[in-house]
């Protein structure tokens, strides 16, 4: 570890991409703190409290959205827009034809993905905005409260800045993809995770150290534990790999050796366990505007039955979502049809399988056997902080700061693993350039 580490740091290059990462990741958390014009951030984080979607929206965007600052959606509508593109390719030719094209046609689809993603943050932030806005006193400032007649233009204007920031967060991410370390969008939604974990910490302090007696010492340690386990626990599942094994016609049996097809767990990685979050939380979002209780409303009973995870019924709801998702987006990812076509093209083939439609049956077989696992994990991981928080009594406010397991793990050690395995990559290629020349 040592001697790879010496290596890395020994060439300038990497260096210099390193620090342009940290150097462009700081110019991002700068402006989560940079406050939209005319606004009120009083009311912000109650609203926060409680609410599953605009939690996971405030950790990728770095705790902009808690500060209602102008990066307050950060990478979050890329992410969303690059998800829906990536989907729409199965239905729509021209997009499939585009998928398929190589380098250009990965740059139409990308620039549809940018001008989707700028739709999609004006949507997000105008919701948002009025969603908060309901009552114009908890959004605007003092000196604008005699005007809140007018407030939809003020907010429309909010809104116009947030989109704003998101096209600077997309364009700060594509300077990090080209001239950086790793990919632009996971490095940023990392550093925003990475930026909560020291106000965790200090949750836990006020919780369990304010009055340190033995089991709130006890306690603290516990929390910190289980983290740490939890993280191990990613760690092994995300590097977990079922290599199928494949051979040629053409070759030698001395040469089959290594021929096989990677796929990983969880191939769907952190995306069913966000679209089940986002599904649950609309309906929630919507009686919370709308100002309906839970207490005085049937309808508003029901909704937080059926969608909220915290009640038993809303959980199954949850865990369906998940392994749904899990399934059509595994699916989408690692596709049989192509797979078996593209076997069959180079006269390989599945030991026991003949080529064509046996093959993928069989490919078929292997991959659901494989999400199922890879689903069972996301349903644990994403209950595990449900669960803790119940048993530790965390409130709203603490669960929301003190995250074992959910998504944020999946996505930071995701990226961590992916971004060594480039810089290693690259200092390796720099080692065989100055070998050979």
């Amino acid at each position: 570890m040592f001697t790879k580490a010496k290596q890395i740091l020994s060439n300038r290059e990497i260096l210099l991409k390193i620090l342009i990462t940290f150097g462009l990741l700081l110019v991002f958390k700068a402006g989560t703190y940079i406050p939209i014009p005319l606004v009120s951030t009083t009311s912000i984080k109650q609203i926060l409290d409680g609410n599953s979607f605009l939690t996971v929206l405030n950790a990728f965007s770095g705790g902009g959205l808690s500060n209602f600052s102008i990066l307050a959606l950060g990478i979050s509508p890329y992410i969303t827009s690059s998800i829906v593109i990536q989907m729409l390719q199965l239905v729509v030719p021209k997009f499939k034809e585009w998928g398929e094209a190589g380098e250009v046609g990965k740059q139409k689809l990308n620039r549809i993905t940018r001008y989707t993603t700028i739709v999609v943050a004006m949507i997000q932030a105008l919701l948002i905005i009025f969603s908060l806005g309901s009552n114009p006193l908890n959004i605007l400032i003092d000196d604008l409260i005699q005007y809140q007649s007018m407030a939809w233009l003020f907010y429309i204007y909010m809104a116009i800045v947030i989109t704003a920031g998101s096209a600077f967060t997309m364009w700060l991410a594509d300077l990090i993809t080209r001239h950086g370390i790793g990919n632009g969008s996971s490095m940023i939604i990392s550093a925003g995770i990475i930026s909560s974990i020291p106000r965790m910490f200090i949750t836990l302090s006020n919780k369990y150290l304010v009055s340190p007696t033995a089991l709130n010492v006890f306690l603290f340690i516990l929390v910190i534990v289980l983290y740490v386990a939890m993280i191990v626990g990613v760690v092994f599942f995300e590097g977990a790999v079922r290599n199928i094994p494949v051979q040629y016609a053409n070759r030698q049996v001395t040469s089959q050796k290594g021929s096989e097809i990677p796929v990983k767990l969880n191939s769907a990685n952190v995306i069913p366990v966000i679209f089940a979050s986002t599904i649950m939380s609309i309906p929630l979002t919507i009686i919370g505007v709308m100002g309906l209780n839970t207490s005085t409303s049937d309808g508003a009973y029901w909704i937080d039955q059926i969608f909220s995870n915290h009640q038993p019924i809303g959980m199954l709801m949850y865990i369906l979502l998940i392994v749904f998702f899990s399934f059509f987006y595994s699916f989408m990812q690692v596709d049989p049809d192509k797979i078996s076509e593209n076997l069959e093209k180079s006269g390989a083939f599945i030991p026991g399988y003949r080529p064509g439609e046996e093959t993928k049956v069989q490919l078929s077989k292997m991959l659901f056997r494989i999400t199922l696992i890879g689903a069972t994990y996301l349903c644990i991981l994403a209950l595990i902080p449900i669960i803790v928080a119940k048993i530790f009594g965390f409130s709203s406010a603490e669960a929301s700061a003190i995250v074992i397991g959910g998504t944020s793990l999946i996505i930071i050690v995701g990226v961590a693993v992916e971004t060594f395995r480039q810089i290693e990559t690259q200092s390796e290629t720099k080692d065989y350039k100055g070998f050979l020349n």
